[in-house]
């Protein structure tokens, strides 16, 4: 159980705007010398995931993100004290958790994490949807969600990729253009003719919602 209230401990709430200061007392409580831990498996020169049964329970999952990334992601170009990208893998990522590590430019995975072990060297497939060990055997499988997620990653996250998808189908099609091939296209639910839920609702068209801003006043 990785619950986010262990990633940005509540006795340093005060110290949360500071990503690099808060990250350094991440699972102080829970796993003292985790961040020893995570500071010698990075000499191997590998990427570091971050592994657990059930992740991102709790109600500080922002705070949880940037301080996890500070330790696992890498630097963003020009913008300082923040870090994007990462892997999390997890049994059960908790959905809003999920939605926040996309929005940060991670790749969350819900897969068996059972044969997972701490110090572990993995190579993790994508497009395979496996994770295998260093004797090449596959100890884990998967598949990606949403359809999009792999196209959040190359953006450095979710909302960059539904404003960059948006404005660049607005301009194509002020040239006469029709959608551009090089983004991953969401599939609406199928519908079940129950309608939709009030989620499924919000979420199946943000583009349209970005689209569909009405362009103000010419005496304005």
């Amino acid at each position: 159980m990785k619950p986010t209230r262990a990633l940005p401990p509540l006795p340093h709430a005060t110290t949360r705007p500071d990503i690099p200061l808060h990250a350094l007392v991440m699972l102080e409580s829970r796993s003292p010398g985790a961040l020893a831990q995570i500071a010698d498996l990075k000499q191997q020169g590998h990427p570091v995931a971050y592994v657990g049964d059930v992740v991102g329970t709790g109600s500080s999952r922002k705070s949880a993100i940037n301080s996890l990334l500070w330790h696992i992601g890498s630097d963003i170009p020009y913008i300082p004290n923040k870090r994007a990208g990462g892997y999390i893998l997890g049994g059960k990522i908790a959905p809003i958790f999920f939605n926040t590590a996309e929005d940060s430019g991670a790749l969350p995975i819900e897969c068996d994490v059972t044969s997972l072990e701490t110090g572990m060297v993995i190579t993790i497939y994508p497009y395979r949807g496996q994770i295998v060990n260093q004797a090449r055997e596959v100890i884990s499988s998967f598949s990606l969600k949403p359809d999009t997620i792999l196209d959040e990653v190359r953006a450095g996250g979710r909302i960059p990729l539904l404003i960059g998808r948006a404005l660049t189908d607005k301009a194509r099609t002020a040239l006469g253009l029709g959608p551009s091939p090089a983004f991953i296209r969401p599939n609406a639910p199928a519908d079940s003719g129950k309608g939709f839920t009030l989620a499924q609702k919000w979420w199946v068209k943000p583009a349209d919602c970005l689209a569909s801003v009405p362009e103000p006043p010419a005496n304005r």
